[in-house]
Order: C-alpha cells, then sequence, then structure tokens
C-alpha cells in the first residue's frame, strides 16, 4: 500500500514539475525569448503518458501551440481523447449544464471505438473544422439582410466584427525570402474598407517581386476579443500585386515627400521620393464579397465567384434601363461626394466600340450638375509623419441593375487632372478637371470645374461605359 502511495505522489511531482516547465516555456515564447534548453531537455525525458496528461489540462489554443514546438509534440498533441474531450465541451448542446465531472463522464460514455477507429487527428480536424464553419454561419445569417439602396448586405460592419477578420500582406523577394505584415490602420466607410500598412522596417524595394494581400481569419470562435499573432488563423488570398509595375506609369500623385502609385485592384503604394523606398502600402475593399473573399479562399487560390445565371427577359433593350448609381469620393473618413441616381438607362444607339454610354449627370443640364464638399486630398500616414497629397481620393462605385443585385463595384484610387480642352456644351467659368477609371467591367468618366468666387469644385459631367460583354454575360442578352 505504501508502494502504491508512493508511485502516486511520484506521478503527482512528475505531472506538477512538467505542467509547471510547460507554463514557463510558454510563458518565455509569449515574451519573445527562446525556451531554455533545459526546459526542453526536461521535458523531452518525460514519457508519454505524463506528458499526455499534461496536455489534457490545456485549451485548444495553447494545444494548437504545443504542437508547434516539435515533431514529437506535434503527435503527442493530436490525440484523438484529448480533443474529443475538447470537442464535446464546446458542441455539446447540453454543455451549459455541464461541470467537469460530467464532462469526462460523457467522453468516456461516448463509443471508445470511435475514437480508437479514427485516425489521429482526427477529433482536432473535426473540432477545427466545425468552428470554422459555426462562424461561417453565424457571418451567413447576419449578411442574408440587404441594403435595397446599394444592393449590398446591411450589417457588413457587424459581420466584419462577428468573424474577427482582419488583413495582412506577404511581401515576397526575388530569393524567395518572405515577410508577413499584419494592418496597422483599418477605416470601415460607407460601402467599401481602407486598410493601412505602415512601419520602420520594410524590406529592401529593389529586392522585392511581389506582394501578397490576404484575409486573415481566427481559426477558434471569440478570438477576436483577445487577438495575439500567435494564434493560429486562416489565410484567404485575395490578390497579387507585381511590384515590378510601380513605374513613373503608375504614379498618380506626389507631395514634398512622397509620391503614390496605384496598383489595380485598389492598392495605394507610397514611396518616399528620396530614397524610393517602401513607406506605406494602402488597400481599398468594396463590400461586394469582401467576407467571402476574405475568408473562403486558400493561401494560395483566391475565392472563386460562384456562376452567375441570367434572369432572361423579351425585352427589346432587355439590360440597358433600371440602374441605380452609388458612388462616394473620400479619404480618411472625409467624404468629398456622397450621391444617389437612380432610373439611369441607355439605349442600344448608345452602344460603341463595345461600351454601353450610361449618362449620370449631363454637362447641358445645370440642374444636374453636383458641388464637392471641401478641397479634393488624400491623406496618408506612417509612423514617424503624416502627409495630403491633393487632387486625389478613393472612389468608390456600386452600380446596381433593375433587380437591385450589385452589378459593377469597385473601390480604387483616383487622381483629378487638369483638362488641356474645354468641355463640350455651356462654357464653364474655371478652370476644367477630369478623373478617369478602367477595368475590364467598363470605365469611368468625371468632368469638374473649379470655381474660383465659392472656392468648390462642380461635377458637370459625369457618365459609365458599361462594357458590352459584361452586359451580355450578366442578362443573357446578344447586343
Amino acid at each position: 500500500m505504501r508502494c502504491i502511495c508512493e508511485d502516486r505522489k511520484e506521478l503527482g511531482v512528475n505531472l506538477a514539475a512538467g505542467y509547471a516547465s510547460l507554463r514557463q516555456c510558454a510563458r518565455g515564447k509569449q515574451r519573445g525569448k527562446k525556451a531554455s534548453a533545459g526546459c526542453a531537455v526536461f521535458l523531452d525525458r518525460m514519457p508519454p503518458e505524463i506528458l499526455l496528461k499534461i496536455f489534457s489540462y490545456l485549451d485548444d489554443v495553447s494545444l494548437l501551440l504545443t504542437g508547434c514546438v516539435n515533431r514529437r509534440f506535434y503527435h503527442l498533441t493530436n490525440d484523438n481523447f484529448i480533443w474529443m474531450r475538447i470537442y464535446s465541451i464546446a458542441f455539446s448542446p447540453k454543455r451549459f449544464n455541464w461541470d467537469v465531472d460530467s464532462v469526462e463522464e460523457t467522453a468516456v460514455s461516448m463509443s471508445i471505438l470511435s475514437v480508437e477507429d479514427k485516425e489521429t487527428g482526427y477529433w482536432k480536424k473535426e473540432y477545427i473544422r466545425k468552428q470554422i464553419a459555426s462562424v461561417k454561419t453565424s457571418v451567413a445569417h447576419v449578411l442574408q439582410y440587404v441594403n435595397p439602396y446599394t444592393g449590398l448586405p446591411a450589417k457588413t460592419k457587424e459581420a466584419l466584427r462577428m468573424s474577427g477578420l482582419g488583413w495582412a500582406i506577404i511581401l515576397k523577394e526575388k530569393s524567395g525570402k518572405e515577410y508577413i505584415m499584419e494592418h496597422v490602420d483599418l477605416s470601415i466607410n460607407d460601402t467599401s474598407v481602407t486598410v493601412g500598412w505602415y512601419g520602420k522596417n520594410w524590406p529592401c524595394l529593389a529586392s522585392l517581386s511581389t506582394l501578397y494581400l490576404y484575409g486573415v481569419t481566427p481559426v477558434f470562435r471569440d478570438w477576436y476579443k483577445n487577438p495575439t499573432q500567435n494564434r493560429p488563423r486562416w489565410r484567404s488570398l485575395i490578390a497579387k500585386y507585381n511590384l515590378s509595375l510601380l513605374t513613373d506609369s503608375a504614379m498618380i500623385g506626389c507631395d514634398r515627400l512622397i509620391r503614390i502609385c496605384c496598383l489595380q485592384p485598389g492598392l495605394l503604394v507610397g514611396l518616399w521620393k528620396k530614397e524610393e523606398e517602401l513607406a506605406f502600402v494602402m488597400a481599398n475593399l468594396h463590400f461586394r464579397h469582401l467576407l467571402e473573399r476574405s475568408t473562403l479562399g486558400s493561401a494560395t487560390i483566391p475565392y472563386e465567384l460562384p456562376p452567375h445565371s441570367p434572369l432572361l427577359n423579351n425585352s427589346p433593350e432587355y439590360g440597358l434601363y433600371g440602374y441605380q448609381l452609388h458612388v462616394d469620393l473620400h479619404s480618411s473618413g472625409i467624404f468629398y461626394l456622397c450621391a444617389a441616381f437612380r432610373n439611369l438607362f441607355t439605349t442600344k444607339g448608345d452602344i460603341e466600340n463595345g461600351y454601353a454610354k450610361l449618362i449620370v449627370i449631363n454637362s447641358k443640364n445645370n440642374s444636374d450638375h453636383l458641388p464637392l464638399v471641401g478641397k479634393i486630398g488624400l491623406f496618408w500616414r506612417t509612423n514617424v509623419v503624416d502627409g495630403y497629397i491633393k487632387s486625389c481620393s478613393i472612389m468608390d462605385l456600386t452600380l446596381s441593375d433593375m433587380r437591385r443585385e450589385p452589378f459593377w463595384c469597385f473601390s480604387s484610387p483616383v487622381c483629378m487632372k487638369l483638362s488641356a480642352a474645354p468641355l463640350d456644351g455651356p462654357h464653364f467659368l474655371g478652370e476644367t478637371y477630369f478623373v478617369d477609371y478602367m477595368d475590364e467591367e467598363g470605365r469611368v468618366h468625371v468632368e469638374m470645374v473649379w470655381i474660383r468666387e465659392t472656392e468648390e469644385y462642380f461635377i458637370v459631367n459625369l457618365v459609365l461605359y458599361l462594357s458590352i460583354a459584361k452586359v451580355n454575360h450578366w442578362f443573357g442578352t446578344k447586343y
């Protein structure tokens, strides 16, 4: 009897020492220090039975982190009995009535064969899969409510909060070395999100080849309440950018310190004028399919939108009428323009060179002209200095079809340029400017006049050019 008691006492001492050692190693790792060699040797010497007992007291987060220490710990932390218990606590419908003892009894009462017959790590994978599915279900429920004016989900901000979604960029060198940066600045606008990165430790621009933009989602539910970079997260590739395109042709503006370049879709890169090195990166993401693109892709393949099924109609000019437009010009929470237009239309006669011309603001109709609020400029920020670049801003455009479904959406930096030729139509007293944007779905052309007397800009012409290929694909027509 005495021998048994001594053995139990020795086991208890080993467990306590092992658990204390594990916590000490974890604390050292959280401080950014390497775990001591003595700590690692002490744990490696322990038999697997004791280590499994120690690991059984860890929560899901700590268990995953422990599995990253070495190969032995990885295999041990995949133990099905440990993960089955964690799974039972998290997802049993009766868990709110359980205490620790009843949880253990329930785990024991489950079929032992259901654990032993599964491959190692099965319950770990099931737990992670269900955690991710649970978050996606909650987010999908929130996104089902649609804003009748834009056709976009009405509660995107709430969905972003629920998912714990963030964004990261990976800068890849020509040698293959990668640098990951978490976003440090975030602005949620009416129909888009502006995400920023800046800091002191940018790699040399000349050595870089590619920038990858990712959505980053916590693997486990409610982690956003206590975020940490050490916790496992899911990456979803949104876009890939070729940094060799950061040439003079990509530049859209500058001030005395910074010049800014635009890479589509929606990326703004700030370069120090003197050093020609990175100063900041800004990504502009439209709300349309933002959650899907940021969470449902993989680390190497972007999310692919489901195929569109056109709703056929026998109307002679089907797909050319009933459009609704929402357009914003803004920077850092300051809106220069926020306007909506309804019942927009074009005709077959306005189709030319593969585009359908959709006139939103007519230069010949003075009642259509719209003033901008304030002087247009784009605010930028780094860790050492802030700045402002004149005539640049972010344009958010949401064009909905007759069924109020988003037809064409984007969020992109744009630049206002001085027009060399006078505007067609009535003579305007003041300098004239234009803003142009183009992608594979269409073009935007804006003309504006600077009124010196009132010191404000007026938009006197706004035209959308819709790609006929997109119109035919969307509506099933053959224009």
